[in-house]
């Protein structure tokens, strides 16, 4: 199972660059995962028809958090995905979430715009950076989890 992963899009409605990468890097994709900072729900209206699942996160008004959970569970392939925003300082901010989380394989966040696609005590941890924000970033990225046996991970830098 292939899965596209994208966070803190903050943005207010419709973006040509993001409908444009979602068609381009999530073609082939059976679900997509949005770890939080839509700012607007009409952002998950770019994702036409596709399977999503997406939290709430801090820069979300209340019309987002009214309708998206802050974190949630999700069972694929027999593994267990962790899918939440974050919060406070990036300085160890994994801690903070592993804490919330019980049992997971991998975990999916976002807040930092810092991607990271790293293994800890058997969880992936996994952020896919920002596809449309640079602050707290040099680059804009999304991302790639494969789910056939095990669960792995794949950041995508974009172009400027």
């Amino acid at each position: 199972m292939k899965i596209g992963v994208i966070s803190d899009t903050h943005l207010t409605g419709y973006s040509e660059r993001l409908q444009h990468l979602i068609d381009r890097h999530f073609a082939d994709v059976e679900m997509i995962l949005h770890a939080g900072d839509l700012v607007d729900l009409a952002v998950l209206s770019m994702f036409g028809t596709r399977d999503v699942r997406a939290v709430s996160g801090n820069m979300d008004p209340p019309s987002v958090r009214e309708v998206l959970p802050e974190w949630m569970v999700l069972e694929l392939g027999g593994l267990r995905i962790g899918l939440v925003h974050g919060w406070g300082s990036p300085a160890g901010m994994e801690n903070r979430l592993l804490r919330v989380f019980d049992r997971v394989d991998c975990l999916v966040f976002g807040h930092s715009h810092q991607p990271m696609n790293r293994l800890r005590d058997g969880v992936l941890l996994f952020n896919p950076g920002s596809a449309t924000d640079r602050r707290f970033a040099s680059r804009n990225s999304l991302g790639i989890l494969n789910i056939s046996g095990g669960i792995s991970g794949e950041i995508i830098e974009l172009p400027d």
